[in-house]
């Protein structure tokens, strides 16, 4: 059953019909068709509502209740302002309120053949291929905010691989939020679509930053198509203020034999939900899912997943980790979905939380659910405090209560850092451990 629509739904239809209005007539029809199909579903849906059992534990009305404009501009945000975000030795790609910044980004040095550019320089540039994926691998049939992404859908990022190239080069691809300078809260949605073609390999950080200050909410949508025997290695780091709100999304459809692997790190936000949804169709194809999130004060952080298993003879492995203090609250629902036919499949999905604090609260929820006979699929979640034992042992060597307790602490987040593949983003990871964790000198020292 369809949520009602709120007061904060009816503003952004009707913001949707204004923006339409606005564009250029000479737009793809296809385009105009898909906003207007999109906005047509979001009037249907409504803002979701704790009623809904995909909402039950992510109370969304402080974004309901916030009469948000639509971010109009690129926000004056001035390079120096960001040069602290941009990792050393890794292609530059930089969007600013969801919109392509050339001015910011620094593409030197990429291999003859892969496209990165806007969005909306794609749709003239190679229509066919944006075609054949955009708003095809993220469905907003039930999903509120890719519908509502994608009624505003105009600018963003595009990468294609060409078959047979390797991206040696890291892309770090930097979503920069401004806030408005008033502090009247404003509205984003950038919009990623990623293609890697057969045999071709590609390293990115999805990476959400904010310069400013003020009020602002984002729903982002990736989408990434990982052609045969192709292979994509994705970061996602989201450090934004504790103004923001973040509603994000991340859609993805793997060939035979291709390769992707995912490492969501959340430390930022007041209010962030990740939905990610994985469609192996390829035999022999492999999917990895990690994800660290630390959250302290009043932050939240929801995570939900739906990894489906559609082809035979392909694995999938999901582990996330969550730190969490204060009054903080963290949510995780992960279901491996294995279709009738997908036999071989082999899938483990693993949720496990540390509890700092007696007011922090998780709701973990994995699931399974399997239509074939020939599979070997495993869940499973913890929700604890740290171990007095593990405690009273270092403090019988010498270290104190409050070195020891933060020692255990980084052992507990190091599982994920470990997996980074990219030095500087690892390094940058460990750097904000050690500033985090009382007494990090001592960790640093330890480790």
């Amino acid at each position: 059953m369809s949520a009602p629509t709120t007061v904060s739904a009816d503003r952004f239809l009707t913001q949707a019909d204004a923006f339409q209005l606005a564009l250029d007539a000479a737009e793809p029809e296809r385009l105009k068709a898909l906003r207007r199909e999109a906005r047509l579903r979001f009037g249907e849906l409504g803002m979701p509502t704790t009623r809904l059992e995909e909402w039950r534990f992510t109370n969304i009305a402080p974004i309901a209740k916030t009469e948000f404009t639509l971010a109009d501009d690129l926000g004056g945000v001035e390079r120096a302002a960001i040069e602290r975000y941009f990792y050393p030795e890794l292609a530059r790609v930089t969007l600013v309120n969801g919109r392509f910044s050339a001015e910011l980004s620094d593409l030197d040095g990429l291999p003859e053949g892969v496209v990165v550019t806007s969005l909306a320089e794609a749709l003239e540039l190679y229509p066919e291929e944006v075609d054949r994926y955009l708003g095809r691998l993220a469905s907003f049939d039930e999903r509120h905010f890719v519908a509502l992404n994608t009624a505003f859908l105009s600018d963003g990022v595009f990468i294609k691989v060409p078959r047979g190239v390797v991206v040696e080069q890291a892309l770090n691809l930097l979503s920069v939020a401004k806030p408005d300078a008033e502090g009247e809260p404003v509205a984003f949605f950038p919009r990623i679509l990623i293609v890697a073609e057969e045999s071709s390999q590609i390293r990115l950080v999805e990476h959400y930053v904010t310069v400013g200050e003020g009020p602002y909410f984002s729903a982002p949508v990736t989408e990434v198509e990982v052609g045969p025997n192709a292979g994509v290695d994705h970061y996602k780091l989201e450090r934004e203020s504790l103004e923001s709100y973040q509603m994000a999304t991340l859609a993805l459809r793997q060939d035979r034999d291709s390769r992707f692997s995912s490492q969501s790190i959340s430390w930022g936000g007041g209010m962030v939900r990740n939905d990610v949804h994985a469609m192996i169709e390829g035999e022999g194809a492999d999917c990895i899912l990690n994800g660290l999130y630390l959250v302290e004060g009043d932050q939240l952080v929801d995570n939900h997943m739906r990894v489906e298993h559609a082809a035979p003879h392909c694995d999938s492995h999901e582990l996330y980790k969550g730190i969490l203090e204060g009054r903080s609250r963290a949510v995780f629902t992960g279901r491996i979905y294995v279709h009738e036919g997908a036999q071989k499949t082999d899938a483990k999905q693993t949720n496990r939380n540390l509890l700092l604090s007696p007011e922090a609260l998780c709701n973990s929820h994995p699931q399974l659910e399997i239509f074939a006979d020939d599979v070997k699929c495993t869940h499973g979640s913890t929700v604890g405090q740290l171990d007095e034992q593990a405690i009273f042992y270092l403090r019988s060597r010498g270290i104190g209560e409050e070195a020891a307790r933060s020692l255990l602490t980084y052992a507990f987040a190091s599982d994920i850092v470990g997996r980074i593949q990219i030095e500087p983003v690892r390094h940058d990871l460990e750097e904000f451990l050690f500033r985090r964790l009382p007494k990090g000198e001592i960790v640093r020292q330890a480790v």
